[in-house]
């Protein structure tokens, strides 16, 4: 039979410990499965490039966030997927995460463009094989949060660009307006140009910034 060959890269070995055990004593019609692990972004990086130069990975499973939050190594699972796109075009990418907000998902949807995204809370043992067997079938594979915040944002006929979209998050996040500018490298008096016209485009007459935060959520863009 034939080998599909994964990557599993999380800072919490345990994590990827129990992919390797589910998948690989999982009973696959047509293959079976080999997983290997990584637990930081230089050891997942490694094992990518040394991939490129013998048999790249059927698919590679990324965390986004692989350092404690602190460190001081800003980079995540979110870079090394553009790695892995780069170096290894043709291996599938697909993120399980904790994080099942829209800005997130559909932010790394606009970066990476993975093949799927599994939400850890929605993560067990027949979903993961569901996963491989949907991701060999060259189709994608979402769990349910992160299938509906896909849904949320396609639905929406609004366009926003990136630094509106910053705005709305940092908003979201309990960030007052005057301290948002320097977070998106903008002027106050731009940051709050940008929320009038976002209030404007959402419809919002006369509301207040949680007006506008549950609006946005509500189209999909938190």
């Amino acid at each position: 039979m034939n080998t599909v060959r994964i990557l599993a890269v999380d800072d919490h070995e345990m994590t990827t410990l129990g992919y390797k055990y589910i998948l690989e004593d999982s009973d696959f019609t047509d293959f079976n499965v080999k997983v290997e692990i990584a637990k930081s972004f230089e050891k997942g990086k490694s094992k990518i490039e040394i991939s490129k130069r013998a048999i790249p990975y059927d698919i590679i499973l990324l965390d986004i966030q692989l350092f404690s939050p602190e460190s001081k190594d800003p980079r995540t699972g979110i870079d090394l997927g553009i790695v892995a796109r780069n170096e290894v075009p043709n291996s599938k990418v697909v993120f399980m995460s904790s994080y099942s907000d829209n800005y997130r998902i559909n932010n790394i949807f606009k970066t990476v463009n993975p093949d799927g995204y599994m939400v850890k809370s929605e993560i067990d043992e027949m979903s993961l094989k569901t996963m491989v067997e949907t991701i060999m079938s060259k189709s994608p594979y979402y769990t349910a949060s992160a299938l509906a915040a896909i849904r949320r944002r396609m639905a929406s006929d609004i366009v926003i660009d990136d630094q509106d979209q910053k705005i709305l998050y940092h908003l979201s996040q309990g960030i007052h307006t005057r301290d948002i500018a320097p977070l998106i490298g903008s002027a106050n008096t731009t940051v709050e140009a940008r929320k009038r016209q976002l209030k404007a485009l959402f419809d919002i007459k006369n509301g207040n910034d949680l007006a506008l935060i549950n609006e946005a959520k509500t189209r999909g863009f938190l």
